[in-house]
């Protein structure tokens, strides 16, 4: 069965026939005039489940009615969205993946989401609109890649019901955007010989023919050739070569300006000679979600046909022990000619991004984004869910900034003092990979300013938000996908500037 596209609904709710009708109650607020219609076709069950205090609306609440008696509708699922005053798109997003998620554990089931007119009102209808489309792609999509026994399905029919008539595009970019994201979650979640440096560049080259996007990859001659030995040398431990992929989609005119995304693709990384501990590279395949992002965004901004340019560059490679594996105190050269030495093979990343963002630079964009899994002190400063970002160029990151909030994705700035360049100094070379333990994240990020030069650049490190290590109501163990839909509003708006 293919997946079902997401369609509106104008009937009103006692009249939808679906397995699961879908609605959004907020705490301490009366029923909606949608709500009060459902209420009055089943009797007044949900005044009095109210009254009982079995229906309060807060966040994260899930109230289940399995028999309903009075509407076509076999169940109503009621998912809390706390306070209608301080509703984020996030918490609107998390509501209805909570309620698709539990919808989708059985088979054949169809749906219909409420969106309803104080939701739209309060965040915007195309933004609600959009995120009930999305939800639906991404509630239903697990991450049992290799389980037998799957505990998500495919629903059989998708309805939105938006109360006044809203444009067709909303639900296209919000299913275009959820198999992208998914598509994110799946490369980040697949295992480490199944996804490594030549399966991604073989997988991303296939995608990218399917949605004229040209490009090519550069292989391990290539690499040499083109004196990427930074990334050479983080590589040299592994069986599998490394490969740098280099996509270009143009959907602006030939001399319209290119935005630049850079990916960190360490398609598994073991640490090195300064080995992670089990517990630690359990969850390393991961560690190639930039990569993974950034294609996943070019998919989505291509099936968009949004007017921009945008170049796509990611090093792939892995961080492994073999004999000939990088090691402590090596000096390795960039493509820049920036010399580096070698003090923690487990800072790999930056090393990786030095000749990915060489090579961008090179192409002479006019902005740059680079994402990566880079820092556990990341993390440590932001927690799981907030990704760091670091600039030079403090206006191009505000519009960073404000792409993340328009698709409801935690950004947060920190400082990039030159005073943490001290830390990165080194005896034997221009620099070396890493300071100290205080403000790692800040010097990772003071060690990639080296390599970006005058282009206004954020760097984005998605260290915690990229890979969740505990499963939620509205979210699996694995993947996210973040912050994909930001470098999609990114690029939309990077277009709109064009002349």
């Amino acid at each position: 069965m293919s997946a079902a596209l997401p369609q509106y609904t104008h009937l009103s709710l006692p009249e939808i026939s679906t397995d699961w009708l879908v609605c959004g109650v907020p705490e301490d607020s009366p029923f909606s005039t949608e709500i009060q219609s459902l209420d009055t076709a089943l009797s007044g069950a949900l005044t009095q489940l109210k009254e009982r205090g079995d229906l309060t609306g807060k966040s994260g609440e899930v109230t289940l009615l399995p028999v309903c008696p009075g509407i076509q509708a076999q169940r109503v699922l009621l998912i809390g969205l706390g306070s209608l005053e301080t509703l984020t798109l996030a918490r609107w997003e998390q509501a209805l993946l909570t309620a698709v998620r539990k919808v989708s554990s059985t088979k054949n089931s169809a749906i219909c989401l409420v969106v309803p007119q104080d939701v739209q009102k309060h965040l915007g209808q195309d933004r609600a609109i959009i995120t009930a489309a999305y939800a639906s792609a991404v509630g239903a999509s697990g991450q049992g890649l290799y389980k037998a026994e799957q505990d998500r399905f495919e629903l059989r029919e998708i309805l939105i019901h938006a109360g006044t008539s809203a444009a067709a595009s909303l639900l296209s970019r919000g299913q275009i955007l959820g198999e992208a994201v998914n598509l994110t979650r799946e490369l980040v979640n697949r295992h480490p010989e199944d996804i490594y440096p030549e399966t991604f560049a073989n997988r991303a080259a296939d995608l990218a023919a399917d949605l004229g996007i040209s490009g090519e990859i550069f292989d391990l001659p290539r690499l040499q050739q083109e004196k990427m030995g930074a990334l050479l040398g983080v590589a040299r431990g592994s069986e599998h070569p490394p490969r740098l992929l280099v996509l270009r989609y143009q959907g602006a005119g030939p001399d319209a300006p290119w935005l630049a995304y850079c990916g960190k693709g360490v398609t598994f990384d073991s640490g090195g000679l300064s080995i992670k501990p089990s517990d630690s590279m359990i969850t390393m395949k991961g560690d190639m979600a930039g990569a993974a992002t950034v294609l996943g965004a070019l998919t989505a901004i291509a099936r968009l046909k949004l007017p921009v340019n945008i170049l796509g560059v990611a090093g792939l490679v892995e961080n492994m022990l073999g004999a000939h594996a990088y090691k402590m105190g090596e000096v390795l050269t960039a493509r820049n000619g920036t010399t580096i030495e070698v003090h923690n093979t487990d800072a790999e990343g930056r090393i990786v991004l030095s000749d990915v963002l060489s090579y961008a630079v090179e192409q002479k964009p006019a902005c740059v984004v680079d994402l990566a899994t880079l820092t556990g002190a990341c993390v440590v400063a932001l927690g799981m869910d907030i990704a760091g970002a670091f600039t030079n160029d403090q206006s191009w990151c505000d519009e960073v900034l404000a792409a993340g909030r328009r698709a409801g994705e935690e950004l947060w700035q920190l400082p990039m003092n030159d005073s943490f360049n001290e830390q990165l100094k080194s005896d034997f070379a221009d620099l070396k990979n890493v300071g100290t333990r205080w403000g790692g994240s800040i010097t990772a990020a003071k060690f990639l300013e080296r390599f970006v030069g005058k282009i206004p650049w954020v760097h984005l490190d998605i260290a915690g938000p990229a890979y969740a290590e505990s499963a939620k109501p509205y979210r699996d163990v694995g993947g996210t996908g973040m912050p994909l839909r930001t470098l999609v509003e990114l690029a939309e708006s990077f277009g709109k500037k064009t002349p």
